[in-house]
Protein backbone atom coordinates (compact mmCIF):
# COMPACT_ATOMS: atom_id res chain seq x y z
CA UNK A 1 0.00 0.00 0.00
CA UNK A 2 1.60 3.66 -1.07
CA UNK A 3 0.88 6.46 1.67
CA UNK A 4 0.84 9.46 0.79
CA UNK A 5 4.15 11.11 1.06
CA UNK A 6 3.91 13.80 4.27
CA UNK A 7 4.90 16.60 1.84
CA UNK A 8 1.95 16.51 -0.09
CA UNK A 9 -1.58 17.82 0.75
CA UNK A 10 -4.46 14.79 1.28
CA UNK A 11 -7.48 15.65 0.23
CA UNK A 12 -10.25 16.51 1.94
CA UNK A 13 -13.24 16.50 0.30
CA UNK A 14 -14.55 16.74 -3.43
CA UNK A 15 -12.84 19.65 -4.80
CA UNK A 16 -14.39 23.17 -5.66
CA UNK A 17 -15.52 23.59 -8.96
CA UNK A 18 -14.21 20.11 -10.08
CA UNK A 19 -16.22 17.33 -11.49
CA UNK A 20 -19.14 17.24 -8.93
CA UNK A 21 -19.68 21.24 -9.89
CA UNK A 22 -19.62 20.66 -13.66
CA UNK A 23 -22.02 17.42 -13.23
CA UNK A 24 -24.36 19.87 -10.93
CA UNK A 25 -24.01 22.66 -14.09
CA UNK A 26 -24.92 20.19 -16.57
CA UNK A 27 -27.64 18.85 -14.42
CA UNK A 28 -29.22 22.60 -13.78
CA UNK A 29 -28.87 23.61 -17.51
CA UNK A 30 -30.36 20.53 -19.03
CA UNK A 31 -33.93 21.38 -17.02
CA UNK A 32 -33.86 24.97 -18.16
CA UNK A 33 -33.43 24.02 -21.48
CA UNK A 34 -36.02 21.36 -21.08
CA UNK A 35 -38.25 23.61 -19.48
CA UNK A 36 -37.82 26.28 -22.36
CA UNK A 37 -38.88 23.76 -24.92
CA UNK A 38 -41.67 21.54 -23.72
CA UNK A 39 -44.52 21.57 -21.26
CA UNK A 40 -43.48 21.13 -17.49
CA UNK A 41 -45.10 17.79 -17.07
CA UNK A 42 -43.34 16.24 -19.87
CA UNK A 43 -40.00 16.81 -17.61
CA UNK A 44 -38.33 13.46 -16.45
CA UNK A 45 -35.19 12.58 -14.22
CA UNK A 46 -34.43 10.01 -17.26
CA UNK A 47 -35.27 13.19 -19.64
CA UNK A 48 -33.05 15.55 -17.81
CA UNK A 49 -30.38 12.86 -17.15
CA UNK A 50 -30.05 12.38 -21.10
CA UNK A 51 -29.83 15.92 -21.81
CA UNK A 52 -27.23 16.29 -19.03
CA UNK A 53 -25.06 13.15 -20.25
CA UNK A 54 -25.45 11.71 -17.19
CA UNK A 55 -27.16 8.36 -16.00
CA UNK A 56 -30.58 8.59 -13.75
CA UNK A 57 -28.86 7.67 -10.48
CA UNK A 58 -26.43 10.32 -10.54
CA UNK A 59 -29.38 12.81 -10.45
CA UNK A 60 -31.42 10.25 -7.91
CA UNK A 61 -28.28 9.96 -5.89
CA UNK A 62 -27.55 13.44 -5.30
CA UNK A 63 -31.59 14.94 -5.50
CA UNK A 64 -33.50 12.04 -4.67
CA UNK A 65 -36.44 13.06 -6.89
CA UNK A 66 -37.64 15.12 -9.29
CA UNK A 67 -38.72 18.04 -6.90
CA UNK A 68 -35.15 18.29 -4.88
CA UNK A 69 -34.25 18.98 -8.18
CA UNK A 70 -36.02 21.42 -9.58
CA UNK A 71 -35.87 23.21 -5.99
CA UNK A 72 -32.27 23.35 -6.28
CA UNK A 73 -32.38 24.74 -9.68
CA UNK A 74 -34.96 27.54 -8.50
CA UNK A 75 -32.94 28.12 -5.92
CA UNK A 76 -29.86 28.87 -7.99
CA UNK A 77 -31.85 30.94 -10.19
CA UNK A 78 -32.84 32.71 -7.46
CA UNK A 79 -29.77 33.71 -6.43
CA UNK A 80 -29.07 37.64 -6.53
CA UNK A 81 -26.61 38.20 -9.61
CA UNK A 82 -25.47 41.45 -7.70
CA UNK A 83 -25.61 44.16 -4.93
CA UNK A 84 -28.24 46.21 -4.82
CA UNK A 85 -28.39 49.65 -6.57
CA UNK A 86 -27.29 52.24 -4.82
CA UNK A 87 -29.65 55.27 -4.80
CA UNK A 88 -28.16 57.68 -2.03
CA UNK A 89 -30.47 57.35 0.80
CA UNK A 90 -31.41 54.23 2.62
CA UNK A 91 -35.13 54.56 2.23
CA UNK A 92 -34.15 54.71 -1.66
CA UNK A 93 -32.03 51.68 -1.98
CA UNK A 94 -34.58 49.68 -0.11
CA UNK A 95 -37.64 50.88 -2.16
CA UNK A 96 -35.48 49.87 -4.98
CA UNK A 97 -34.50 46.62 -3.91
CA UNK A 98 -37.66 45.46 -2.87
CA UNK A 99 -39.75 46.74 -5.85
CA UNK A 100 -37.28 44.35 -7.87
CA UNK A 101 -38.09 41.80 -5.49
CA UNK A 102 -41.63 41.94 -5.92
CA UNK A 103 -41.65 42.42 -9.82
CA UNK A 104 -39.41 38.99 -9.81
CA UNK A 105 -41.34 36.79 -7.25
CA UNK A 106 -45.11 37.27 -9.19
CA UNK A 107 -43.97 37.13 -12.60
CA UNK A 108 -44.95 33.73 -13.77
CA UNK A 109 -41.69 32.20 -13.90
CA UNK A 110 -41.02 33.65 -9.84
CA UNK A 111 -44.30 32.12 -8.72
CA UNK A 112 -43.12 28.44 -10.37
CA UNK A 113 -40.20 29.03 -9.01
CA UNK A 114 -41.37 29.84 -5.27
CA UNK A 115 -43.52 26.71 -5.93
CA UNK A 116 -40.78 24.64 -6.63
CA UNK A 117 -38.96 25.80 -3.57
CA UNK A 118 -41.80 24.95 -1.12
CA UNK A 119 -42.74 21.75 -3.12
CA UNK A 120 -39.42 20.03 -2.02
CA UNK A 121 -38.81 17.59 0.50
CA UNK A 122 -36.19 19.26 2.07
CA UNK A 123 -36.19 22.45 3.71
CA UNK A 124 -32.43 23.38 3.14
CA UNK A 125 -33.55 25.25 -0.05
CA UNK A 126 -35.76 27.24 1.88
CA UNK A 127 -32.93 28.23 4.07
CA UNK A 128 -31.55 29.50 0.97
CA UNK A 129 -33.47 31.86 -0.16
CA UNK A 130 -34.04 33.45 3.71
CA UNK A 131 -30.18 34.23 3.29
CA UNK A 132 -30.14 35.60 -0.55
CA UNK A 133 -32.75 38.00 0.90
CA UNK A 134 -30.96 39.11 4.64
CA UNK A 135 -27.70 39.25 2.72
CA UNK A 136 -29.32 41.61 0.42
CA UNK A 137 -30.98 43.86 3.09
CA UNK A 138 -28.07 43.35 5.09
CA UNK A 139 -25.99 44.89 2.44
CA UNK A 140 -28.47 47.97 2.22
CA UNK A 141 -28.16 48.20 5.64
CA UNK A 142 -24.18 48.11 6.21
CA UNK A 143 -24.25 50.87 2.81
CA UNK A 144 -26.40 53.51 4.93
CA UNK A 145 -24.57 52.65 8.20
CA UNK A 146 -21.22 53.95 6.01
CA UNK A 147 -23.48 57.03 4.69
CA UNK A 148 -24.05 58.12 8.91
CA UNK A 149 -27.87 56.72 8.40
CA UNK A 150 -29.67 54.75 10.51
CA UNK A 151 -31.07 51.70 9.08
CA UNK A 152 -33.68 49.11 10.41
CA UNK A 153 -32.67 45.98 11.82
CA UNK A 154 -32.14 43.62 8.89
CA UNK A 155 -35.22 41.38 10.69
CA UNK A 156 -38.03 44.12 11.08
CA UNK A 157 -37.46 44.20 7.17
CA UNK A 158 -38.00 40.49 6.51
CA UNK A 159 -40.85 40.32 9.11
CA UNK A 160 -42.55 43.45 8.28
CA UNK A 161 -42.45 43.50 3.97
CA UNK A 162 -41.05 40.74 2.84
CA UNK A 163 -42.93 37.67 4.94
CA UNK A 164 -46.76 39.91 3.81
CA UNK A 165 -45.65 40.02 0.25
CA UNK A 166 -44.48 36.52 0.64
CA UNK A 167 -47.60 35.48 1.66
CA UNK A 168 -49.66 37.14 -0.95
CA UNK A 169 -47.77 35.97 -3.73
CA UNK A 170 -48.21 32.28 -2.85
CA UNK A 171 -51.78 32.23 -0.87
CA UNK A 172 -54.21 35.50 -1.44
CA UNK A 173 -55.86 36.22 -4.47
CA UNK A 174 -54.57 39.59 -5.01
CA UNK A 175 -50.72 40.25 -6.17
CA UNK A 176 -49.06 42.88 -3.88
CA UNK A 177 -48.35 46.13 -5.80
CA UNK A 178 -45.76 48.83 -5.61
CA UNK A 179 -48.00 50.83 -3.76
CA UNK A 180 -48.29 48.27 -0.78
CA UNK A 181 -45.01 47.65 -1.09
CA UNK A 182 -43.78 51.31 -0.18
CA UNK A 183 -46.87 51.28 2.13
CA UNK A 184 -45.41 48.54 4.29
CA UNK A 185 -41.75 49.96 3.87
CA UNK A 186 -43.47 53.88 5.00
CA UNK A 187 -45.36 52.81 7.92
CA UNK A 188 -42.08 50.47 8.88
CA UNK A 189 -40.22 53.59 8.95
CA UNK A 190 -42.96 55.40 10.60
CA UNK A 191 -43.18 53.02 13.33
CA UNK A 192 -39.54 52.32 14.29
CA UNK A 193 -38.20 55.60 14.69
CA UNK A 194 -34.14 56.05 13.55
CA UNK A 195 -32.35 58.33 15.37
Amino acid sequence: MNAIPPSLPRATGPRPGGRSARVQAAIHQAVRELLAEGPRESLTVPAVATRAGVTPSTIYRRWGDLSQLLADVAVEQLRPEGEPADTGSYRGDLASWLEQYRDEMSSGPGRTMLRDVLSAPRAENTGKCLLYCTTQIDLIRARALGRGETPLPTAVIIDGIVAPMMYHLLFAARTPTPDDVVGWLDELLARHPRG
